[in-house]
């Protein structure tokens, strides 16, 4: 087995192990579980750490190179060309801002309508759009809602890093407008509209844009430009939940009650077998259409622009066919074996004398799940490349986790107390928006990156039964109460992450007068000396 990819299953098994101890300890003590089920999450959790590893090492060599080069390339053609005449370099000037904007634009809607996460959540949520033709699927008009969202706020970030524009300022902006337009939404399907902002920065997107943001930033060169790296995920992040407000105010959409399934535990190994083989081909196909659109994008790219010799072309087509198999395994090995003891633990929890442990055991479930995310370990190592090891891969995971923990611990007790979600976003996005102006401008854009990245496929595919699960329990209702936990897993870190930042900015301003008075003493007794 080639090194590097055994040291990637390597991490991944140690990411994974924790929650699988979780869960297994928990259908012993807790919540009795059918044996099949505890079965089928082995061997879903074996399949997830084999997919990691491949999805992991498929990233590093095919979508952040090629997001790295798109963004480079990018502003190399948008450069407006020099000439003395005024009218031609205005000219000039506005067709390479038309170039940044098509291609941001297009390169965000591909990349979002190819997230997974996206189209696991799409087939959740039950939408009944008044005026469509009946050949025209309303989980599909979901995903191109929010396909449109992220790439016009993707231009939006890409033109703010050219600009030099700040992302509090935008962030504030857009952050405004969001809440402002809640008045005119359906109360059922403000929690949709946030978690749609959460899975699009799943573990296609996240490689791609943090590379691509990387790539922009790299051609300015100048001092800022490191940090305004970071921020393009977080901006990503806003533009589907603007555009699914925006769907849901246009048709104010019916949303039925939603049901779960009710979990069911294969008696034979064979059965369990069948369970995992008969969705494979459903999670093929899914991986199939992700890639295909980015495939053809990049070899449109290559074809027009020549930037990677032959070599980084095949490396990068070996690093697909690495995804490829990643995303297919992970995905069914998540879906199938995660789901059903996700929902069972919750419902059971739920309606028991001890629902109340599901606030301690939702905090360690989040804060051991975080590391089982593919794209944390991307957002991580750029953080750390970026910074030259001042934020070192460990110190952010342990950031996160503690994010996470308090998303899902908030969460618990929002689903058994019915507390309206708005009431812990509104304050939690006013705290994180003015904790951007006390900390270090790249903690502000790690941080809000860090809030998309953390809503990732184990998000959707196990924290989200899990609260479905719950809700069920607690005879809550599922689309109020239920969705909305992808929305928290957001937030958190926006705050968790600045505060690791504003602690940095105390101690580095206690140390500076410090380091002062020892060079003048250091100076001082030069001079005695001479």
């Amino acid at each position: 087995m080639n090194k590097i990819l055994y040291d990637k299953i390597m991490e991944a098994f140690a990411s994974v192990l924790p929650i699988t101890a979780i869960v297994l300890v928990s259908s012993v003590i807790l919540v009795p579980v059918p044996a099949g089920t505890i079965l089928m999450f082995l061997l879903g959790a074996a399949l997830l750490i084999i997919g990691m590893g491949f999805f992991t090492m498929g990233a590093d060599m095919s979508m952040m190179p090629i997001g790295e080069g798109i963004g480079t390339q990018l502003m190399h053609s948008g450069r407006p060309a020099d000439s003395s005449h005024p009218v031609r370099r205005v000219i000039s000037m506005i067709f390479s801002l038309f170039v940044i904007i098509v291609i941001s634009f297009v390169i965000g809607l591909i990349i979002t309508i190819a997230e997974p996460d996206l189209q696991v959540l799409a087939r959740q949520v039950p939408l009944n759009l008044e005026g469509l033709p009946h050949w025209i699927e309303s989980s599909m008009v979901l995903v191109i809602t929010v396909g449109i969202g992220v790439g016009l706020f993707l231009t939006a970030a890409v033109l703010r890093v050219v600009f030099k524009i700040p992302l509090s300022i935008l962030l504030i902006i857009f952050y405004a407008i969001t809440f402002i337009v809640l008045f005119w939404t359906p109360e059922s399907f403000i929690p949709v509209a946030f978690d749609s902002g959460g899975v699009t920065t799943g573990p296609m997107t996240v490689p791609f844009i943090l590379a691509l943001g990387i790539g922009v930033a790299s051609i300015r060169g100048d001092k800022g430009s490191q940090d305004d790296s970071f921020g393009l995920v977080s901006l990503c992040s806003i533009g589907p939940i603007l555009a699914v407000i925006a769907l849901g105010i246009i048709f104010n959409p019916e949303t039925p009650p939603v049901s779960i399934n009710e979990a069911h535990s294969p008696e034979t190994t064979r059965a369990i077998a069948m369970e995992f083989t008969g969705e494979f081909p459903h999670y093929v196909r899914d991986v199939v259409q992700a890639l295909a659109a980015i495939v053809v994008f990049f070899l449109i790219f290559q074809f027009f622009t020549k930037r990677y010799k032959i070599k980084q072309v095949k490396r990068i087509g070996v690093g697909f066919i690495y995804t490829f198999i990643g995303l297919v395994v992970f995905l069914t090995g998540v879906n199938v074996g995660f789901i059903p003891v996700g929902q069972f633990l919750g419902a059971e929890l739920a309606a028991s004398p001890l629902k109340w442990l599901l606030v301690p055991f939702g905090m360690l479930v989040g804060y051991f799940i975080v590391a089982a995310e593919p794209a944390v370990h991307v957002l991580n190592k750029q953080v750390e490349a970026i910074s030259s090891g001042a934020i070192p891969q460990k110190t952010m995971l342990t950031g996160l986790a503690i994010g996470m923990a308090a998303a899902l611990g908030i969460t618990m007790t929002r689903i058994l107390l019915k507390i309206d979600i708005l009431y812990i976003l509104i304050p939690g996005y006013v705290l994180a928006i003015i904790l951007t102006f006390l900390v270090p401008k790249i903690f502000v854009g790690i941080a809000f990156d860090s809030g998309g990245v953390c809503s990732g496929p184990m998000t959707s595919t196990f924290l989200l039964p899990l609260a479905m699960g719950v809700c069920k329990g607690a005879g809550g209702d599922i689309m109020k109460d239920a969705f909305g936990v992808v929305a928290l897993v957001a937030m958190s870190p926006l705050i968790v992450i600045q505060i690791m930042g504003l602690v940095y900015r105390i101690k580095t301003a206690k140390a500076r007068p410090l380091d002062h008075i020892l060079t003048a003493e250091e100076a001082g007794e030069i001079i005695i000396y001479e």
